[in-house]
């Protein structure tokens, strides 16, 4: 199953406040056990939000080649997605292992040498941003600015916050709390830990590596460098929540994004199954990153 949403654009874009950093897909039993809605629906869905909205954007399509293949991220600097232009609606989409198989393997330019996947959300848009590149980087780094991030909850039918703090470690998995990360510190090739606090699964320890900060294009990861526990109950080991960031300049003022965010194929049972959570969070983050309000309607999925 592959689920396409279209988001409405933010018309006036500021600063990047903060950075997309991670996916928390952890979610409670009774998210566990409702809202597993069918394609059909949720377009159907989005589409009455558009339009309630004003927005003359359509739906993109959720079937052809790019349903077979999964996300294809723009592992070259040719810009690969089909990306909407900047005053056209955000793609969103939810991939399934129906459609994708069980062993689906990642793009080679995302470094992810595990198959398969419980959970995938993939994320393509172009935004306008002032700062150039140190100004990206200098958000990256921004870690203390993801405290606070609110997403749209499907069980409770309400804006709640999920991130309830973050902050940069000093040099290792076990180190220091520290201020956040200048821009001038993430060089490709580095690697930087973070833990943050979610409101369901609590503290985390995440690695962010740096791939590519130039000029014109922008490239990390993060994975979970601890296990991710529900009331004690272990639901991602570490390695099992990886989320890769491309921003690549297209001129001056404009920037394309694409994000992938996957739990592993063994992830537990208990975050399986709600495409919904999954969504919402990858777009609460990704609204964050490119100054969107996080709570601005229609949330990804209701």
């Amino acid at each position: 199953m592959l689920t396409a949403t279209a988001l409405p654009r933010f018309h006036r874009v500021p600063a990047l406040s903060a950075i997309l950093l991670v996916l928390s897909v952890t979610c409670s039993t009774q998210e566990l056990n409702s809202f597993h809605r069918s394609v059909e629906h949720d377009l159907d869905r989005a589409a009455a939000l558009l339009a309630t909205a004003g927005e003359a954007s359509a739906l993109p399509a959720a079937v052809g080649g790019d349903s077979q293949l999964g996300p294809q991220p723009p592992c070259g600097m040719e810009p690969i997605p089909p990306y909407p232009s900047p005053e056209n609606s955000t793609v969103v989409k939810s991939w399934g292992r129906s459609a994708l198989g069980r062993d689906w393997k990642p793009p080679s330019c995302t470094g992810w040498t595990q198959v398969g996947f419980t959970s995938l959300v993939s994320i393509a848009a172009r935004f306008q941003y002032e700062h150039g590149p140190e100004g990206l980087l200098r958000h990256v780094g921004a870690i203390s600015e993801l405290a606070g991030i609110r997403y749209w909850s499907t069980t409770h039918k309400q804006w709640r916050t999920f991130i309830l703090d973050a902050y940069a470690l000093r040099d290792s998995p076990v180190g220091q709390r520290r201020a956040d990360f200048s821009a001038g510190e993430l060089k490709a090739g580095k690697s930087f830990y973070f833990e943050q606090v979610d409101n369901l699964s609590g503290k985390t320890v995440y690695r962010m590596d740096m791939i590519d900060a130039s000029t014109n294009r922008i490239v990390f990861d993060v994975e979970n460098a601890s296990t991710m526990r529900y009331h004690l109950i272990p639901i991602l080991h570490p390695g099992e929540l990886q989320s890769i960031y491309f921003l690549d300049r297209e001129s001056e003022n404009v920037w394309r994004f694409y994000s992938i965010v996957r739990t592993g194929k063994n992830a537990s049972a208990l975050i399986a199954g709600n495409e919904s959570s999954s969504i919402n969070r990858a777009v609460a983050f990704y609204r964050h990153m490119v100054g969107i309000p996080d709570t601005q309607e229609p949330p990804g999925s209701r």
